[in-house]
Order: structure tokens, then C-alpha cells, then sequence
């Protein structure tokens, strides 16, 4: 498997902060994913390196540019870039996602929205040591600053049981049915009502579930095998197609600093 890129990942509940080197070797080749699509909304910013992010109808280039949740798009990338995902499901994220995707699916964000962040993300990421918790805390923090004062509504309460629940119940099977008993609803109106809140079917919402906490693993040093294992994924190659689907790359194609 060609390595494309070193990254570093921290996570915390709601969001996740990726470091991504893609510089290129020799070849002078820019990396670039597959078309894939995720659940998380994505920021990219560039810490100093360039990239391009195009669905099939628009390409955007900048030195930020956001996704929206579930949008299918591909990325390419030379140097050093910051990915910031946010959980859509949260206040936070809600207020983000109408903040900056009234205009379409992929958006170049105005420089001044984000502020110094750019530029205080790239120095806690060469300054010495590794000090992820002062990355997650500007991750959060850039988080805060982007959804700003808005406010938006979360999704129904009964969801948002669920959500918590199936977070919990990731090492074994679940079903729709299993999670009824805990919106206190039939298994077909909660199938309705969980598409309606979240825009998935909650077989797919729960692959996402396992998705994020098998990265978490792989993030902090484990195996593929170990990582998939815990988050429930058949074997490490049912982890990497569905990576690889969410991500446009194969989590073998990283190597974790």
C-alpha cells in the first residue's frame, strides 16, 4: 500500500482535529483521495501546504473550505493541512452547518471568519512534544468560534437517546429493533423519524458510530485488526473498505505521528 501521507489525529466527544502531511516525495505527485462522502461536516484549512477539494459538479481551492455533512467530494492535497470534522448531530454543528451552507454543499470560507486559528493550530503542531490536548482544545475552540452565536435546534430528544445508546453498544450487534425499546417507539416509526433527524438510516448512522471509534483507536496506536474489533467491524478489511468509502483513502495508506 502507497503511503500518501503522515497524519496526526485527535478526538473528543463532537468533533476531531486531523494533521495531515501529503508533502509529496520526488515525483512531485499531489496526493489525492477518492470520491467518498462522511457524516461529519469537514473544514480544511491549509497550515502552510495548498489543496483542492471538487464534487462533481465545483472545485474549490482556498486556504479554507468546508463540507457538508454526507456531500460526496474528493481531496487533494500537497504539504501540511488541518482537517477539522464536527459532529452535525450537535447544537454546535447544527449552527455551523446553517452558517455556511445556505449557497450549496461546498464552500469556501472568508478569511477573516476564522480568525488566528490557522496559524495557533500550526504552532502547537511543531512545537515540542506531542500536546494533542492543546490541539483538541483549539480544535473545540475553533469549533465554538465558527458556530458563533447562532442558534440551532438539536435533534429530537428520542434521537439523541438513541445515539447515545448505540455509542455504547459498539462491540456487538445492534438493530433498529434493539434501539425501538429506547425511543419508545415501533421499530418502523423510529426507522422514519432517525432519517428525518439525521439524514441516515440508522444501519448507516451506526457504521459511522463504529467508523469514529475505530479511527480513535488506530489514532492512538493500536492495530487495524485490534481497532476494528472494538469498534465491531467484521475484520480489519471490512474497517479499511468502509474507511476507504467515508474517507477516499485506506487507513493503511496513513502512517499515524
Amino acid at each position: 500500500m502507497e503511503l500518501l501521507a503522515h497524519a496526526r489525529i485527535v478526538m473528543w466527544e463532537g468533533g476531531a482535529l486531523w494533521l495531515i502531511d501529503a508533502t509529496p516525495p520526488a515525483t512531485r505527485k499531489t496526493r489525492q483521495t477518492d470520491l467518498h462522502a462522511h457524516h461529519a461536516i469537514q473544514v480544511a484549512m491549509g497550515l502552510g501546504g495548498r489543496f483542492q477539494l471538487a464534487t462533481p459538479d465545483l472545485h474549490v481551492a482556498g486556504d479554507a473550505v468546508a463540507v457538508a455533512p454526507d456531500a460526496g467530494h474528493t481531496f487533494a492535497a500537497e504539504g501540511l493541512i488541518a482537517l477539522l470534522f464536527i459532529e452535525p448531530e450537535s447544537r454546535q454543528g447544527r449552527a455551523i452547518a446553517a452558517r455556511l451552507f445556505g449557497g450549496g454543499s461546498l464552500v469556501a470560507i472568508p478569511p477573516g471568519l476564522l480568525g488566528n486559528f490557522r496559524e495557533r493550530i500550526a504552532v502547537a503542531f511543531h512545537g515540542k512534544g506531542r500536546n494533542d490536548a492543546a490541539l483538541a482544545d483549539l480544535g473545540r475552540a475553533l469549533i465554538g468560534h465558527l458556530a458563533g452565536d447562532a442558534r440551532a435546534d438539536v435533534p429530537d430528544l428520542r434521537i439523541r437517546k438513541v445515539i447515545a445508546w448505540a455509542g455504547k453498544q459498539l462491540d456487538e450487534p445492534v438493530s433498529l429493533s434493539d434501539a425501538a425499546p429506547i425511543a419508545g417507539l415501533s421499530a418502523g416509526r423510529l426507522r422514519h423519524l432517525f432519517v428525518q433527524q439525521t439524514g441516515l438510516p440508522f444501519k448507516t448512522y451506526l457504521l459511522w458510530l463504529r467508523l469514529t471509534r475505530a479511527v480513535a483507536c488506530f489514532a492512538a496506536g493500536k492495530s487495524l485488526t485490534d481497532a476494528a474489533h472494538d469498534a465491531g467491524f467484521s475484520d480489519s478489511a471490512h474497517l479499511s473498505r468502509t474507511f476507504r468509502r467515508m474517507f477516499g483513502v485506506t487507513p493503511a495508506s496513513l502512517r499515524m505521528t
